[in-house]
Order: structure tokens, then C-alpha cells, then sequence
């Protein structure tokens, strides 16, 4: 039930983060391609309005009639294609002189309905994005009034040696749809990407948590067979101290005399120590010392090989090459490493005693497991 209830949150988590970043994405996106557009539309707009104006002012200058001019303009933009935008002409009265809508020919064009911009060039991508997304006034372009406008001039040109402005209009409903399906598909893509993303995401954590869980289960269970191991090697060491406390842990040496003790040295006095008192002997620095069961230590001449070939075998256990430990002095015995045991001694040793892993397999030997 936790992981059902951790899977979902992922899930939860994962599509809040895409929705966020989608979200910023896609505006960004939208806002690229639509610059891209609308400054495409702009620039053959301009590029259209200059050309025709000065196609038309060298006629006029050649000695062409203006109304043949006229006609032969009007005709021209009558097939021309309407989708994204036109050319108009119209005089400094106002009048529209050659419209691809022949029935607008001959009325008055009204500034305030129908221009975005003045004869500069003014009128950039940016702004006239701002216009369209949100219906106001932007770079100090007017605002749409009324929904039946359904072009804009977004450049004027004039023609030279005459009272013509040649003007260049852009379709809005048109433009608007296109930046409206620029954002549709857009949001669909990341749709589709952000639905499999996040299956496969959930899939993955899934995946991979069940991978966790297993190893983690099996690493507990190593965990919990060692601590039951433990447990066995300190319950056998009592019973082995148990064991041994009736015997004489002194060891009968090849003369046949029993040794007892072991002369070690404090400070400048000689100082016998009863076999029986010895907790652990160690080695530091080259000094063999010699600790009692009360705490008090003392050296020896001896390496820890000649004195462990004195002491009896079954009573002490050569821990490693510092340390001989005496079964009555082990406290405890703890995990350490990679398959290793720490000793725990009393009187508590100032070095770790540690069994290695193959010198283990000894020591369970020893305690009769």
C-alpha cells in the first residue's frame, strides 16, 4: 500500500514538474514561432508595398497614363492571393484607388479603422504580436475596435510624383488562426512527449525501486543472518567462558612442571603475573604489554609467539598478530567490515581487536561451533 501510495506521488510529482515546464515551453515556443511569422509577413508586406510603389512612380515618370496606371494595377491584385494579406492604393484624400475588392474601389478609408501603423517602420514583430494576443494597445499601435475588421494596414508607401499611398494589409483572422494552430500543435506535441515521458518515468521508478527493494531485502536478510550469527558467537563464548572458569588455564610445559606465571616488568620492578590474571596481551610499537584483569599493565621481554606458545591454547586465542585475548576477558562480539569481528574486551582495550575473515572461520573453531 506505501508503494502504491509512493508510485502515485512520483506520478503526481512528475507530471506537475512537466506541466510547469511545458507550460513556460510552450510559451516560448508560441512567442519564437510567431515572430518568425508575423516578421516574415511584415517584411514581404513592406518589400511588396515599396516594389509596386515604385514600379508605379517610374511609369508615371515614363509618361503613363494615371488611369491606365490604375487599371493595370487593379487588375494585377484582383488575382492576387488574398490568404495571409493584399495591396491597396488609395490618394491623400483617402480614397481607395485599386482594391482586390472591386466594390471597395472609390470609398474613403477610414485611419482610425483601419491602420496599425503610420508610413514608418515603426510596426515590429513584437508589437504586433502583443496586439493580436491581447487585443490592446501595443508599441503605440492602436487597438482593434470590432471583430467584422478583418485586415489591417501594416505599411504605407508612397508613390513618387503623385498623391498615391500604396498600402499593405495584413489578414488578422488569418494570422491569428495560424498562431492559434502554431500553439495547438505545439501543445499536442508536448502532449503526446509529456504522456510518454511520464509512463515511462513511473515505469522506470517502478522498475528500478523494485530492483531497490530486493537487493535491500536481501542485504536485510544477510544483515539479520549475521546478527543471528552474532548472536550464537556470544551466547557460545559464555558458555565457553562458563566451560573453562573450572579449568587451570595454566598449560604444562614439556618438563613436566606447570607454569603459573609470567614475568613481566613495571617500570623498573620485576612483576610476576598469575596466568589467570591475564586479560589480553598486545603488541605497540615493538613493546610487548601485558594487561591484568584489573586493568593494570605491565611489559614483557617476550614476543607475542613465544609467549602464546606457553599459555594454553584452549583458555587463550591469538586474536592476530598484536593481540592474544583471554576467553574470560571477551565482552562482546560485534560485526566489523567486510565479514570481520571486533572483539570487545574488559578491561576495555585503547586498539580494536579484530578478527579478519579467514582467522573467523578459527575462532568459531575455537568457542567449539
Amino acid at each position: 500500500m506505501q508503494k502504491d501510495r509512493l508510485y502515485l506521488l512520483s506520478f503526481l510529482a512528475v507530471t506537475l514538474i512537466f506541466i510547469l515546464i511545458s507550460g513556460v515551453a510552450i510559451e516560448y515556443f508560441v512567442k519564437y514561432g510567431a515572430d518568425r511569422l508575423l516578421n516574415t509577413q511584415l517584411e514581404s508586406s513592406k518589400r511588396e508595398a515599396k516594389e509596386i510603389a515604385t514600379f508605379i512612380g517610374a511609369q508615371i515618370e515614363n509618361g503613363s497614363g494615371k488611369e491606365q496606371t490604375i487599371e493595370a494595377l487593379q487588375n494585377s491584385i484582383s488575382k492576387a492571393n488574398l490568404d495571409m494579406g493584399f495591396i491597396s492604393m488609395f490618394d491623400w484624400s483617402g480614397r481607395i484607388v485599386c482594391h482586390p475588392e472591386n466594390n471597395k474601389v472609390g470609398q474613403l478609408i477610414s485611419p482610425k479603422e483601419s491602420f496599425v501603423s503610420s508610413v514608418s517602420d515603426d510596426l515590429t514583430p513584437e508589437d504586433f504580436y502583443e496586439l493580436l494576443k491581447l487585443k490592446r494597445e501595443a508599441g503605440g499601435i492602436r487597438d482593434f475596435e470590432g471583430d467584422s475588421q478583418d485586415s489591417e494596414v501594416v505599411y504605407l508607401y508612397p508613390v513618387n510624383g503623385t498623391d498615391w499611398m500604396v498600402a499593405a494589409h495584413a489578414n488578422i483572422d488569418k494570422i491569428s488562426n495560424e498562431i492559434d494552430n502554431l500553439r495547438n500543435r505545439f501543445y499536442t506535441i508536448l502532449g503526446i512527449m509529456g504522456l510518454v515521458m511520464i509512463l515511462t518515468s513511473v515505469i522506470a521508478v517502478r522498475l528500478i525501486g523494485s530492483s531497490y527493494e530486493k537487493r535491500l531485502e536481501a542485504k536485510n536478510q544477510k544483515l539479520s543472518d549475521e546478527v543471528i550469527n552474532l548472536a550464537k558467537l556470544n551466547r557460545a563464548v559464555g558458555d565457553y567462558q562458563q566451560k573453562v572458569s573450572e579449568k587451570n588455564p595454566a598449560k604444562k610445559i614439556e618438563d613436566g612442571t606447570t607454569k603459573k606465571r609470567i614475568l613481566t616488568y613495571l617500570r623498573n620492578e620485576l612483576l610476576p603475573i598469575s596466568i589467570e590474571e591475564i586479560a589480553h596481551i598486545y603488541t605497540e610499537n615493538t613493546i610487548t604489554y601485558v594487561v591484568c584483569d584489573d586493568g593494570k599493565r605491565s611489559t614483557s621481554n617476550l614476543s607475542l609467539d613465544e609467549l602464546f606458545s606457553n599459555l594454553d591454547s584452549s583458555y587463550f586465542f591469538r586474536a592476530n598478530r598484536q593481540f592474544i585475548i583471554a576467553i574470560s576477558a571477551i565482552d562482546k562480539i560485534v560485526r566489523y567490515g567486510n565479514n570481520q569481528l571486533k572483539i570487545l574486551v574488559n578491561p576495555n582495550s585503547e586498539v580494536d581487536i579484530i578478527i579478519s575473515k579467514n582467522k573467523a572461520a578459527e575462532f568459531k573453531q575455537w568457542l567449539n561451533l
